[in-house]
């Protein structure tokens, strides 16, 4: 019985309970909170309905535990019901229904934690997005994995979701770009504001070979293919590097594209005709106060020029356009402005401000020994994905930068998170799937199969595994509807853990000549469900899941 059923049977007992004694039935909550206890000396589940529901009931919470209580050890599965303090419900279920989530898992398989919560949702997912001026720094590879974890959480959930990548290639840090590519090309100093770091020679030099004459165009027309190949070609850069991480995207969506086609002016003309926009000073204001935005924001300038944000208002009406229900946008430490500033323009379209969500992700330092880590040859001071893939590999790396919350600034211990040691994170979880994959091995080397003799699984050992797997698919939906893929990480710690400790007190396999019994067929179930969960958990992260290691 797993904890989302658990919860429907006590759902349902309440309901009866509360029908039959004449008590108002809307108060009971819509779900009825059954957790695991932090104590497994008072039982394998607990709830609190009857503390959340007394009191709108109009009766006394300890009575109506009592009530519950006493319909709920009459019922399938359930071994046990007792009230703690005011009115808390510890329950034991029986071994065969507890056990049925290994059957439940078995019979899943890939599919377990998978769920509908989010069916016929679609979902517009932009990570990463930095500017193709340069390599993908540590805080855009911090976006990159859990960007894709979590599209891969949202999708595990029934989402329909698009991944995409919007390319800033309008602006004056493009100029800048090409402007630093045609000097490093020409051999003359990085310009002010310019860009540097081996990289610029070398894209330089793969403009130069691609468009042989080049440097002897016009100052214009040079600035402009210097411009146009040195993106095409920092993309093509940018895009391989994504892909060798795990991470690809559905659309890449052109900054530019918005301006070239006409769609900013469209987009601002719309709320200048409804309201939303103001003039003042000669330019033209995005009520964005509404929204508590600190102050107004220019759309376009005095000068006749759009603003940033004029972009960003074309960008999502276009979003809006192609049929997102919701527009999640991942954006760096700097950019926290920009969730009101966002919710206040889907708001002047007369969209419900929450179509829009903004997270923001906090800074990435790498550290060793204590002291910041700066390590590329490519772009200065500035450490960039291929330089903590190097150093760590793809699973690793991406573990790391997943495993906690974006609203925190994280440290990386790159000794830690290359080592083979249990105090790895990522080393302990891949661990415990490689030492399943080899008893399955071994199993299969002496001829033993599963069995289902769920109710033979009584030891302590067995009972927190088993639970901990049941955990599973609402440790999906929590993750997928709070966006915090980092939860699924620590689950699978947690669950690395709960099968060490299992293995470590419950013999498996048959010794030498020892006879092949129903408990060691249960037994190897269960590890083969536990395997299971921690190859769909890591899938989720985008993490291989070794045989060997």
């Amino acid at each position: 019985m797993t904890p989302d059923v658990l919860a429907d049977l006590v759902r349902d007992v309440a309901l009866d309970v509360l029908t039959r004694r004449g008590l108002d039935v809307s108060a009971l909550p819509a779900d009825a909170g059954v957790e695991r206890p932090r104590n497994p000396e008072h039982g394998d589940y607990a709830t609190n309905v009857a503390l959340r529901t007394a009191k709108k009931a109009g009766v006394n919470p300890r009575d109506l535990a009592t009530w519950l209580v006493e319909e709920l050890v009459e019922r399938d599965g359930i071994a046990s019901a007792e009230i703690a303090g005011p009115g808390f419900i510890n329950l034991r279920l029986a071994a065969d229904a507890q056990g049925a989530i290994v059957g439940e898992i078995l019979v899943q398989g890939a599919a377990y934690g998978t769920g509908q919560d989010l069916a016929g949702t679609r979902m517009n997912l932009e990570f990463v997005s930095a500017n193709p001026t340069g390599p993908i720094h540590l805080g855009g590879t911090r976006w990159a994995a859990v960007g894709d974890a979590l599209g891969r959480v949202l999708a595990a959930r029934g989402a329909e979701v698009t991944r995409e990548y919007y390319i800033n290639d309008a602006g004056a840090q493009i100029d800048h770009f090409a402007a630093s590519l045609i000097a490093a090309a020409t051999g003359g100093p990085t310009p002010e504001n310019g860009y540097g770091g081996a990289y610029i020679a070398e894209i330089a030099e793969r403009v130069v070979a691609a468009e042989p004459g080049i440097l002897d165009l016009p100052e214009t027309q040079r600035h402009q293919a210097f411009r146009r190949t040195g993106v095409a070609l920092m993309l093509e850069e940018m895009r391989s590097s994504l892909h060798g991480f795990g991470t690809d995207f559905d659309v890449w969506f052109s900054e530019l594209s918005l301006h070239e086609s006409g769609a900013v002016g469209d987009s601002v003309q719309q709320l200048k005709d409804n309201g939303s926009l103001y003039e003042k000073d000669g330019a033209w204001w995005l009520r964005s106060t509404e929204q508590g935005d600190d102050k107004d924001r220019v759309v376009i300038k005095s000068d006749g020029t759009p603003a940033y944000v004029a972009g960003d208002i074309a960008y999502l009406r276009d979003k809006r356009a192609r049929g997102a229900d919701r527009c999640i946008y991942m954006l760096g430490a700097d950019h926290h402005g920009y969730t009101v500033r966002l919710k206040a323009v889907a708001a002047a379209f007369g969209d419900d401000p929450s179509v829009v969500e903004v997270l923001i992700g906090q800074m990435v330092n790498l550290v060793r020994g204590g002291e910041p880590v700066r390590m590329s040859k490519r772009a200065g001071t500035i450490v960039t994905l291929e330089d903590f893939v190097d150093a760590v590999g793809v699973d690793a790396a991406r573990y790391s930068l997943v495993r906690s919350s974006v609203d925190s600034t994280l440290d990386i211990d790159l000794d830690l998170v290359s080592s083979r040691t249990n105090e790895n994170p990522v080393f302990y979880v891949q661990y415990a799937h490689a030492r399943l994959a080899s008893l399955a091995r071994n199993a299969a080397d002496l001829g033993v199969e599963p069995g289902e003799g769920f109710g033979l699984l009584v030891h302590d050992r067995e009972g927190d595994l088993i639970r901990t797997l049941g955990e599973f698919p609402e440790v999906v939906r929590s993750a997928a509807e709070l966006r915090e893929p980092h939860r699924v990480a620590r689950y699978l710690e947690s669950l690395a853990g709960a099968y060490h400790k299992f293995y470590d007190s419950c013999r498996v396999l048959p010794q030498g000549d020892e006879e092949v019994t129903d408990l060691h067929r249960a037994r190897l179930a269960l590890c083969v469900a536990a395997r299971r969960v921690l190859a769909n958990g890591l899938g989720l992260l985008g993490v291989g899941a070794p045989e060997r290691m």
